[in-house]
């Protein structure tokens, strides 16, 4: 089987000391130049990343810009890819080595899917194993009904920047991401790639995601500017995916089911920074339940009622700071001689060996 030429973008800022890991780990799939381009495309950096990418020249084609976050970064690099299959890489992450082949492998096999997603790695700064997150058999997603979009809305996590493999002519049809995205941006082009072309998600990890204190918002995120420059986002997607799904035939409630989980994540940064009324966080932490979770049993059940109960007794900034501080102290761990629900998305966590 002739492979199709494929692009890999990598988006970096400030990334000296991975982004040599990250470049490796691409050229290390198998795949020659004549079958793969490779392009980075530097945000702006300040430190050494500019001299460390240069030393894989010619292999590797570089591109600096203006610092304007990850939708501008996309925005230069996408039109310059050349392959009829384009893949992504953020420049603090590496993939597996067998990641883009087998990636490949099923976009040949599946004529009728737009891209493809998998399982990662979480990798931990302070010497803690790292965890995979996988699902428990593969599963096909698409925007054209109601049941298999709220599968897509537990699943998106596994189609973000590290993981995607596209066609590059569902990617064209998604551009211009908007710049007002600076992060989350992968997240307005694998909505519409579903949208168009559906994907593929398989049931194995094949990329490491690091944490580590440059994150813009994972790591370290009780930093209240991450907090703030994450609900801009969420707003912004909020505000430019309805229009763009309903261009592409998706049903109003469908849009509604996919959008509702950005809705919570954005809400709930909001009530954290700005406050608002107990009936807010009461509406807006139920949904979240509803959403993560199929059924619970009755211990569970009890401590829910009692955690939506403090919504309604506490201000929001104050029912926020105490979420903080019971996850801080772990006492979920605690918890749990009570009950645990059955979460709705179908994903495996197992702790790796070090």
């Amino acid at each position: 089987m002739t492979r199709p030429f494929v692009s890999v973008l990598i988006d970096t800022y400030n990334h000296e000391g991975f982004i040599e890991q990250a470049l490796v780990s691409v050229l290390e799939q198998g795949l020659s130049a004549e079958e793969m381009e490779v392009i980075v495309v530097d945000d702006g950096s300040a430190d050494n990343t500019s001299a460390i990418v240069r030393k894989f020249a010619p292999r590797v084609r570089y591109l600096f810009k203006p610092n304007g976050g990850q939708a501008s970064a996309f925005n230069v690099g996408i039109p310059e890819m050349h392959g009829e299959i384009a893949s992504f890489l953020d420049g603090d992450d590496w993939w597996a080595q067998d990641k883009l082949p087998k990636a490949l492998e099923q976009l040949a096999r599946n004529p009728d899917i737009g891209a493809v997603g998998h399982g990662y790695y979480e990798v931990y700064p302070n010497g803690q194993r790292p965890r995979a997150f996988v699902l428990e058999k593969p599963y096909r997603l698409h925007l054209g009904d109601l049941a298999t979009a709220s599968l897509f809305s537990h699943l998106r996590c596994f189609l973000g920047t590290s993981r995607i493999t596209i066609r590059k002519g569902i990617l064209d049809r998604v551009l211009p991401v908007p710049e007002e995205l600076v992060v989350e941006a992968d997240e307005f082009i694998f909505t519409l790639a579903v949208a168009i072309g559906g994907a593929l998600i398989l049931d194995e990890p094949l990329f490491y995601y690091r944490l580590h204190g440059g994150n813009l918002f994972q790591f370290g995120s009780n930093d209240p500017v991450k907090y703030r420059r994450k609900q801009t986002v969420l707003v912004a997607l909020l505000r430019t995916l309805p229009s763009r799904l309903a261009e592409l035939g998706v049903a109003p409630e469908v849009v509604q089911a996919v959008l509702e989980p950005v809705w919570v994540d954005a809400e709930r940064i909001r009530l954290r920074l700005d406050g608002g009324w107990p009936w807010d966080t009461f509406r807006v932490e139920r949904a979240a339940y509803r959403l993560a979770y199929r059924d619970a049993d009755f211990g569970y059940g009890l401590f829910k009622a009692a955690a939506l109960a403090l919504t309604a007794l506490l201000p929001p900034r104050r029912f926020y700071r105490f979420r903080q501080w019971y996850a801080e102290k772990n006492l979920r761990e605690l918890r749990k001689i009570i009950g645990e629900p059955t979460p709705a998305a179908p994903v495996i966590e197992r702790r790796m060996e070090m």
